[in-house]
């Protein structure tokens, strides 16, 4: 194992700007936009009307349209603080009118940045004309979003009343509201009272309507909804809708429904769409079809321009659940060869395969080879191969992995070893280890990290469990100012009962 460790940096993750066209042309190609200035600013916590203020002052024009763009640009990109920012600065600037949908998107995002509350007053100062079926589905959107039932039944019903044109987004709305609270029962109501409104649903609206079905096992009642979705005129079956019902027929163990729909899922998928072909991929590792796993993925790589990092995580996530570990290395190597923004989540995959399957030497290897090609890996990791080592007990590895984790951590306020991690440490130690092996741990992370009581607590029940002497560990515990509370007490109560029936059983 390598003896000096660096600690590396998370790596950021950068994200390739599109559609840009709007804002040069072929005769402006090197002068900047305001765009071109407020797309760097992706820190949530970065105000931009500044920026705005300082490209009004130095004489240049800010079109409506392009400052519209720039919101719908943020919103994409969930920079929602930021659309805010920008429209607020129309609003206040006096030089624009918002139309009635730009007053819904406004209130949208009032709703997400500021709440609900705020979003009501906004609403409530706007015109009459304004209020249009946009304004009221943005202000029920903010009521779903934040769970508020009531108001969005209410909200609902006042719509109703006042004659706006509803559409199936608003009961989408209410039904996603009824799925986020698991009260499931209730969206099948909703779905009958669209149809009574004479609104006809869309793809979302039976995908919901389904799943409501599905999360309470209720088979019959997904298919007969699957039936009338793909009986219906205006709905084009889409792959989403059939994978959802494969991972029901899955749940259920009804395989064989579960891969007809998966055919039917794939006769549907746009063949240039990589988050398809990943969702069908995982589904069949699930189904434990490993054919088709592989055959899936060769299409991907042969349909689509560039494989992206999400789709060897797939991938290699669905061979490692086949334990197809070999092939997984094999598809690790390609992404290597990729020249893809290097990510740790990539190998880390199976590297915890391997340590899963009990060849820590081998997830050492590969830990040890990014290391020396200057690859940042986590302190978690190297806990894990600990834990790994721990189990198979072998000491020794586990201590050097674990100077590994805590050389990691060392100088970063970002980087630490979650406490979880640390209990757990201690409690496979304490179930597989000696005391000496546990005093060895306890002054190692010591060194490093706060060792807090719940720690110590797991350790010591790890040794009552297994009937273990536990002097060594109050006397650690002691050392570190832990006096006996009364967790501990109880801790050591389980101690005298098994010495008594012991006693009795002699």
């Amino acid at each position: 194992m390598i003896s000096n460790r660096q600690s590396f940096k998370a790596l950021i993750q950068t994200y390739s700007i599109s559609s840009r066209w709007y804002y040069s042309n072929s005769n402006q190609k090197n002068k900047a936009s305001l765009y071109s200035i407020i797309s760097p600013l992706g820190n949530p916590n970065v105000n931009v009307t500044p920026e705005l203020e300082k490209w009004v002052e130095m004489g240049n024009k800010v079109r409506f349209a392009e400052l519209h763009r720039i919101i719908v640009d943020l919103r994409k990109r969930k920079r929602s603080s930021q659309a805010l920012q920008v429209s607020e600065w129309m609003r206040s600037s006096g030089n624009y009118t918002f139309t009635p949908g730009q007053h819904a998107v406004h209130l949208d995002l009032i709703g997400k940045i500021h709440g609900f509350v705020q979003a009501e007053d906004y609403f409530n100062s706007l015109n009459e004309e304004d209020k249009t079926e946009k304004a009221y589905g943005a202000l029920l959107h903010c009521y779903v979003r934040q769970r508020e039932t009531e108001r969005a039944q209410t909200h609902l019903k006042n719509m109703k009343e006042k004659g706006i044109a509803l559409s199936s987004v608003a009961f989408n709305d209410i039904m996603s509201l009824y799925s986020n609270i698991s009260q499931n029962d209730k969206i099948p109501q909703v779905f009958k009272q669209m149809r009574e409104n004479g609104i006809a649903p869309d793809n979302l609206s039976y995908r919901i309507c389904i799943n409501s079905f599905g999360v309470r096992n209720d088979i019959e009642g997904l298919e007969k909804i699957l039936s009338e979705m793909e009986s219906d005129a205006n709905i084009v079956m889409d792959w989403n809708t059939y994978a959802v019902v494969a991972n029901f027929y899955d749940k259920a163990g009804m395989t064989s429904k579960a891969n007809i729909v998966l055919k039917k899922a794939e006769e549907k998928l746009d063949k240039k769409d990589g988050l398809g072909y990943n969702h069908l991929i995982s589904l069949h590792a699930r189904l434990g079809n490993r054919d088709d796993v592989f055959r899936l993925w060769s299409l991907e790589k042969s349909v689509c321009k560039k494989c992206l990092n999400r789709d060897y995580i797939n991938i290699m996530e669905s061979l490692v659940r086949l334990d197809e570990l070999e092939e997984a290395e094999k598809v690790l190597k390609e992404w290597e060869s990729s020249k893809n923004l290097y990510d740790f989540r990539v190998p880390s995959i199976v590297i915890v395969g391997y340590i899963e399957k009990g060849l820590c030497k081998k997830a050492e290897e590969l830990l040890e080879y990014l290391m020396e090609m200057g690859k940042a890996s986590t302190p978690y990791i190297w806990a894990k191969l600990a834990m790994g080592y721990i189990e198979k007990g072998e000491m020794g590895s586990t201590l050097e992995s674990l100077k590994v984790a805590l050389s990691l951590c060392h100088g970063s306020k970002e980087i630490k070893l979650d406490d979880k991690v640390v209990t757990e440490v201690l409690r496979l130690v304490g179930e597989r280890g000696r005391f000496e092996d546990a005093e060895k741990v306890v002054n190692l992370l010591r060194s490093a990290v706060p060792v807090k009581r719940q720690m110590y607590h797991s350790l010591l029940k790890a040794f009552v469990d297994r009937g273990k002497d536990v002097d060594g560990i109050l006397g650690i515990m002691k050392s570190d100012n832990f006096e006996e509370d009364e967790e501990t007490m109880k801790i050591l109560s389980v101690e005298q009962e098994l010495k008594s029936d012991n006693c009795e059983i002699n």
